[in-house]
């Protein structure tokens, strides 16, 4: 299995699990990961849900050979329902990041309420690169953590960036070494077992609450364009490049 799920001390752990592939997500994988966020949610015996990949690498982002295949709407897709999902999630959602978090990799991290990062970690959302756009909401939510400017860096240029500058920007919370990002992550979770379930509740949604209209407004627009750029040429030489193992030729498709 590529997306492992257990639930563990009252903590729902989906770890997502293909390392020889370096952890990049399928559609299969996606709507694996939209099952296990539906049902912890629905367990009430989960009070809280952690999200890790494997040690050295978080995910590489979509699988680009299963999701080149891809026709129709972003939104009716495994991956809208595993962004709806976590979206929809009322119970606090922790990741544990280790290694590359590449495209998704680094865009779910802004739907999760709390993030803790190797010092080795390193972060990409790649999109223009790729001859596509960015999606899960990070034309809305990464100018608002970084500002306009490290934002343009991040998303107009596909600029990595470190562990110690996304805790610089808010989109984690602490840096540890590698081997102690999950441990920590697990004793986390474990503090949510002792405060009142309704109350958290409540409070992550009141936390989202201002901006969830406009969220879903963005991302439907950014899920719209995404699916266009996929089919268009630019981004059909950037996945022709990448598996040719070339640098790709926008020259002749700018305008």
């Amino acid at each position: 299995m590529s997306i492992r799920t257990a639930v563990v001390d009252h903590t729902a752990t989906l770890e997502i699990a293909r390392p020889e592939k370096k952890n990049a997500l399928t559609l299969a994988m996606y709507q694996s990961l939209a099952d296990a966020l539906v049902h912890a949610e629905a367990d009430a015996n989960v009070r809280s849900i952690l999200i890790t990949g494997q040690p050295g690498i978080f995910t590489s982002g979509n699988d680009l050979e299963d999701f080149a295949r891809y026709q129709g709407s972003l939104a009716e897709s495994p991956i809208g329902a595993f962004m709806q999902a976590l979206l929809g999630s009322s119970k606090p959602v922790i990741a544990a990041v280790t290694g590359a978090a590449i495209g998704i990799g680094t865009t779910m991290l802004l739907h999760c309420d709390l993030v803790y990062v190797s010092d080795e970690a390193r972060l990409c959302m790649p999109f223009v690169n790729l001859g596509l756009v960015p999606e899960f909401g990070s034309s809305l939510l990464v100018p608002q953590l970084m500002g306009s400017r490290k934002a343009a860096e991040r998303l107009l240029l596909g600029d990595p960036f470190t562990a110690e500058e996304a805790v610089e920007s808010g989109l984690a919370n602490a840096v540890l070494p590698a081997g102690e990002v999950l441990p920590h992550a697990r004793r986390v979770a474990a503090r949510f077992n002792a405060l009142p379930p309704q109350a958290l509740r409540e409070t992550k949604r009141l936390l989202r609450a201002p901006q969830q209209a406009q969220l879903q407004q963005v991302m439907q627009e950014e899920s719209a364009l995404f699916v266009q750029a996929l089919g268009g040429p630019e981004a059909r030489e950037a996945i022709s490049a990448f598996f040719e193992r070339r640098k790709p030729d926008f020259t002749k498709k700018a305008g």
